[in-house]
């Protein structure tokens, strides 16, 4: 009975922890408010929202309810409105949009501030009057959650934002045509800030919507992995200090488009680095990222005649050989081959900063190219120094050394031996032979297109202790 609580109460904590365990999304696109900004600008001017502005029907929305349904005042004003000949912006501006996170942090605050002249026609005097309007537009970005759980970025709440309203007359006339300026300028105040909300608003919202869905696509593309390539979709959205997050779900495909591997949330840790003063980040997690490189490097065979290629090699392999068996060493002829096999896929490890490769390697020694079977066969457990590299938005990965950090024999025909008494030969083989194969097949890189949709000709990396980061260069 004793027993039976104990596990009841273990697999009550654990599931507990479970619970608590906090789930990294493969991948992260952490984009600050100077790029929001000046995405959501370009969209808007796509939008021709500055055009929005000059055909604002401004005496029509003065003369809707003008004085809140009081009579008398509704003469006052219909008499102001019946010396108006016509009244309309002349020329509008969009200033600097500011992009900033809401007191609580948990949204972000977009102002754009707009600058605009309007002039009005009246008989009362030959040239056009005209007004210095200043107002702001605001509205909200936040996480809207569906029913299903599922989480997108919305743009909400738009409106004038208060207090912002400013107008004044730019050229004073005679007194009588000041006084009218003037009348007219009150009615602007109520006016003016609905009209933003009506009229604009839905241009903002618009503009960010495909602000929103652009910045999709551009994560959809897919990243070339030599025959194979990686897919990022979005998972989730979220609000993070001064910009957002893009947790994105990932998924490896061959070459026929079959999916070999899927990474979802998962336990396994995601560190995303504070944005500091770059414009976006891309966080990718480690395994992704082992899946990738794996994807370059598939398992292969390969084979070289030590004497014909490497003939220096072909001797000191023999006489390493010769101090295990002699008369192994004798057959060693001309045509010996050396033939490397990775049967598994390499891994990728972080460690503070730096990377290596681990791969499991078999090297088998043919003492001639008609030799059915080996003389030898060897498992070396290697690990690999990895170096990354960017060319342009490329990143680039090369091989630098190789430490053998095990080595077995799975097989002898010439009795058993100490394995490391070959060690160095192996090493030397494998530095020859497999390192500049594989850096061959690093050489094309994994092109980063997501930098250069998002503006920037080049970009940089990072490594944390289980992700590769990628930033623009710093110009």
């Amino acid at each position: 009975m004793a027993g039976s609580r104990t596990f009841t109460l273990l697999c009550g904590l654990l599931a507990a922890t479970l619970v608590r365990a906090t789930l990294s999304p493969p991948a992260a696109l952490s984009l600050s408010s100077e790029v929001i900004k000046e995405r959501l600008t370009q969209e808007l001017k796509n939008h021709d929202a500055v055009n929005i502005l000059q055909q604002l029907p401004l005496l029509s929305a003065m003369r809707e309810e003008p004085a809140g349904g009081i009579p008398i005042l509704g003469s006052l004003v219909n008499s102001v409105l019946n010396v108006i000949i016509w009244l309309k912006v002349t020329s509008a501006s969009i200033l600097q949009l500011q992009v900033q996170p809401s007191a609580d942090g948990q949204e972000l605050v977009v102002k754009v501030p707009l600058d605009m002249v309007a002039g009005f026609n009246t008989p009362l005097v030959k040239t056009i009057v005209e007004m210095h309007m200043e107002t702001e537009a605001q509205a909200i970005i936040r996480v809207d959650t569906s029913k299903r759980g599922d989480t997108r970025l919305v743009l909400d709440k738009c409106s004038n934002s208060h207090g912002s309203l400013h107008i004044s007359l730019l050229h004073k006339l005679s007194f009588m045509v000041n006084s009218l300026a003037n009348k007219v300028m009150n009615l602007l105040v109520p006016a003016l800030p609905k009209l933003v909300k009506s009229q604009l608003c839905p241009v903002i919202e618009a503009a960010f919507e495909d602000m929103y869905a652009d910045l999709l696509r551009l994560v959809r593309v897919p990243v070339s992995l030599s025959s194979d390539h990686l897919e990022f979709d979005l998972l989730s959205s979220d609000i993070k200090g001064n910009g957002i997050q893009l947790n994105l779900r990932a998924k490896l495909l061959d070459s026929q488009g079959h999916v070999t591997n899927w990474f979802n949330k998962s336990a396994v840790s995601l560190t995303t680095p504070s944005l500091g003063s770059a414009p976006f980040s891309l966080t990718v997690r480690q395994d992704v990222m082992n899946a990738a490189i794996a994807a370059l490097l598939p398992p292969e065979e390969l084979m070289v005649l030590l004497d014909y290629v490497l003939p220096e090699l072909a001797r000191r392999l023999k006489s390493s050989v010769k101090v295990i068996n002699e008369q192994a060493a004798n057959q060693l002829g001309r045509t010996q081959i050396a033939k490397i096999l990775t049967q598994e896929r390499p891994e990728l490890l972080l460690d503070k900063g730096s990377a290596k490769v681990a791969q499991l390697i078999v090297v088998e020694i043919f003492a001639t190219n008609e030799a059915h079977r080996p003389l030898f066969t060897l498992g070396v457990e290697a690990s690999l120094d990895a170096q990354f590299h960017t060319e342009g938005d490329g990143l680039m990965l090369n091989l630098n050394d190789i430490s053998t950090n095990r080595i077995h024999l799975m097989n002898s025909g010439i009795g058993l031996f100490n394995p490391e008494l070959l060690k160095d030969s192996v090493t030397e083989i494998l530095m020859s032979v497999l390192l500049p194969n594989e850096n061959g097949k690093l050489r094309s890189g994994i092109m980063m297109s997501m930098v250069n949709a998002l503006g920037f000709e080049e970009a940089s990396w990072s490594l944390t202790k289980d992700a590769l980061v990628v930033t623009p260069a710093s110009s």
